[in-house]
């Protein structure tokens, strides 16, 4: 890797800032995420209804609808795990989704983070970063290797950033609730993500960390591409640059957050007056 691939990341020239900028995907024409009339159908419900939506490299989305707007039903589509009935969905220029297995479309760079945290409880923290990177996980391998010097700086450098090096040696089990959703982004970011999706990340969180959580998104934005999903108004406002409104399976209404807020359409079927 040459030194211009570097990108910073909130945390200088780390080695966990180098690897965020290794990068294979074709953005040379700008969006990472392009999705064209794409529509889903169960049992004659439209879940997605043509929907278009574009993201740009480094950008922070937020997603924003009511309940079965189609936000999950999207992501399940980028991911692989729901397959449309028509439309074009495409990764970068060159890798369309809608042809690609599941664990194919998570090694090409899209990494998901649902609702609820998952982490492995019986392991520490540092344990679970470990676990979660991106190496060899054929089983002989990882009974046998040793952590490298560069190895052990990133998930030292993940540590700091998600704000848990203090608790590096810990359960993750014992965590609360706000750490253990952080932890879960470490392991996703451990897993060197392009582009990165999180279903209501402060969803039953304090203030306080819900206030962390907002700080961690945001150094990520920029060296990642990241897609917020989220009913939290405050949160969405406390980072969102551009807000996507989705409803019936569309696009409602995309712009800032005061635009989509004043938005007769929107204030009708979801904020309400």
């Amino acid at each position: 890797m040459t030194s211009s691939q570097t990108v910073s990341s909130g945390t200088g020239d780390s080695a966990y800032g180098r690897i965020a900028a290794s990068d294979d995907v074709d953005i040379s024409h700008g969006p990472i995420l392009y999705l064209e009339d794409v529509t889903v159908s169960f049992d004659g419900f439209k879940a997605l209804n043509n929907l278009s939506l574009t993201i740009e490299a480094g950008e922070l989305r937020c997603i924003i609808g009511p309940n079965g707007a189609g936000k999950t039903t999207m992501m399940d589509v980028i991911t692989g795990k729901t397959r449309p009935d028509h439309g074009t969905v495409f990764f970068g220029q060159t890798m369309d989704l809608t042809r690609m297995r599941e664990p194919d479309i998570a090694h090409a760079g899209i990494g998901r983070k649902f609702q609820r945290p998952t982490v492995f409880e019986r392991h520490t923290v540092f344990e679970n970063l470990e676990l979660a990177m991106k190496t060899d996980k054929r089983v002989r391998r990882s009974l046998l290797a040793e952590l490298t010097v560069e190895q052990d700086a990133r998930i030292h450098d993940m540590l700091r950033l998600i704000q848990l090096s203090r608790q590096q040696d810990q359960l993750a089990g014992s965590l609360s609730h706000g750490q253990k959703q952080w932890l879960e982004i470490g392991m996703l970011l451990m897993q060197e993500p392009k582009l990165i999706m999180l279903d209501e990340p402060v969803a039953g969180m304090t203030d306080e960390e819900t206030e962390r959580t907002a700080e961690l998104i945001q150094k990520l934005a920029g060296s990642h591409s990241i897609v917020v999903v989220e009913h939290d108004m405050d949160f969405v406002a406390s980072i969102a640059n551009k807000v996507t409104v989705l409803h019936e399976g569309a696009v409602l209404a995309e712009g800032s957050m005061d635009q989509v807020q004043r938005d007769e359409r929107v204030i009708e079927v979801y904020l309400g007056r």
